[in-house]
């Protein structure tokens, strides 16, 4: 395989790995980035979603003792049951609404323009958000008081966890951003902002590992086993830009709020537009 290939995947990974659990878009991130690596084509739309499993899995090595308590204690711990509960209960909207949708929002929105237009729309949802998180709790939310209804993971119910599962179905229109979608949302229902992120992470387990295999065995005749270092080199670089964007996302949203987020997806998204409506870039359709 050519070496220009590989770093291609390699930025590609690196952007995954940095953007999937931002409130940014990695799917918007992708598709732009690589629009300008003239990156694309079928096997390409397949590795964009293939990779997200390198992503999820700095998840997983991250969360690891929380997960095999969960394992383990399934049978014993009531709020073990409850905590897989709520992530089945999340995860059921976008597994039905993406097998029912998936197919029709690939063939229209799947662009460059659209994906920016989403970047602006979302990036006013967050400021919003934030405005009204604000109004609601003041400082108290950045010093560590409690004051949300639900600080926790453990705190859920299983209307919680229906709740957020329907928001990140807004997730199927690319540049809109399941973190954002799940993390924004599950904020304006309540939760703590690290409680928010957290359960992003743990929904985002299933999510992304089943959106992978489905769209690997789906396309798999677009594949070939000459792809397999393409796939490996992405998934690889995803694993590590994921795990270091997690531990300082944190870290971060201890003492943060997510306007920079906000600000940073209406900037891109304007330029993209501008970028696009003047000729000085030509975005692949």
């Amino acid at each position: 395989m050519e070496p220009l290939l590989l770093l291609k995947a390699a930025v590609m990974g690196v952007v995954e790995g940095l953007t999937e659990f931002l409130p940014i878009s990695s799917t918007g991130h992708l598709i732009l980035t690589g629009s300008l690596l003239d990156f694309t084509g079928e096997t390409v739309k397949v590795f964009e979603i293939a990779i997200q499993t390198g992503a999820i899995l700095a998840v997983i090595w991250e969360y690891r003792e929380r997960l095999l308590g969960t394992a383990y204690g399934f049978t014993r711990e009531a709020v073990a049951r409850r905590f897989a509960q709520n992530v089945l209960i999340a995860f059921l909207p976008a597994v039905v609404l993406g097998l029912a949708f998936g197919s029709l929002v690939k063939r229209h929105l799947f662009h460059p323009v659209p994906v920016a237009t989403a970047f602006i729309v979302g990036g006013l949802v967050i400021l919003w958000a934030e405005a009204r998180h604000r109004r609601r709790f003041g400082q108290r939310d950045l010093e560590g008081a409690r004051h949300a209804r639900v600080e926790t993971v453990d705190d859920m119910s299983a209307m919680d966890a229906l709740k957020v599962g329907l928001l990140q179905c807004l997730a199927l229109i690319p540049g809109t951003s399941r973190s954002g979608a799940t993390i924004i949302g599950a904020m304006v229902l309540g939760f703590s902002r690290r409680g928010a992120t957290e359960f992003s992470f743990y929904l985002g387990i299933p999510t992304l590992v089943g959106a992978g295999v489905y769209s690997v065995w789906k396309q798999r005749e677009h594949l070939a086993a000459s792809d397999l270092p393409l796939f490996a080199v992405g998934s690889v670089v995803a694993f590590i830009a994921a795990l270091l964007c997690i531990r300082w996302l944190i870290r971060y949203v201890s003492t943060h709020d997510f306007r920079v987020f906000a600000w940073y997806r209406i900037v891109f998204g304007a330029i993209v537009l501008l970028t696009a409506y003047t000729g000085i870039v030509n975005w692949s359709e």
